[in-house]
């Protein structure tokens, strides 16, 4: 499997056990709040986190970054993405880096099953907040990074800079 397809076909589906567990919708109809309420809920929940927390540890293993041809969102003068060459030189060029990040995600897993063992919505919240900025930060230095400077000039905006 590529980069790609783990991403694709795991780690996000899993994420999404963790992600939609908790949260606040506000409609017309009023606010709802989701959080895991039952055993079900909660085993869900560690599905997610496990998922998560191994199946980052195979973007370890040197592998093809995306299927042949697959060439991302990189073609064109308005190109969001690095192509899957260019992926592969940033994660060659400091593989400390890559590490980090995958240590750093498989970590935020490993304490949201310490979560589900307390069956704490509050604390699964934090940690799903935690777990979005570390993926985030690894999207943004290996998937599309021309964002980075789109982030700090919004930060700048909100700051009145």
């Amino acid at each position: 499997m590529t980069v790609k397809q783990l991403m694709d076909d795991l780690i996000d589906p899993a994420s999404d056990f963790i992600f939609n567990a908790v949260g606040t919708v506000i409609s017309d109809k009023g606010v709802v709040e989701t959080e895991p309420k039952t055993d079900d809920d909660w085993a869900k929940v560690r599905v997610g986190a496990v998922t998560m927390a191994e199946g980052i540890y195979l973007l370890k293993i040197p592998r093809p970054i995306a299927p042949p041809g697959d060439l991302n969102n990189s073609v064109g003068p308005d190109a969001s993405e690095l192509t899957p060459d260019q992926i592969k030189a940033k994660i060659e060029a400091d593989t400390v880096l890559w590490n980090a990040k995958i240590e750093a995600l498989r970590n935020i897993n490993l304490q949201v099953l310490e979560i589900v063992k307390r069956k704490d919505a509050k604390e699964l919240s934090e940690a799903g907040e935690i777990l979005d900025q570390a993926c985030e930060s690894c999207h943004l230095e290996y998937w599309y990074p021309a964002e980075k400077d789109l982030m700090k000039r919004l930060d700048r905006r909100l700051k009145g800079q």
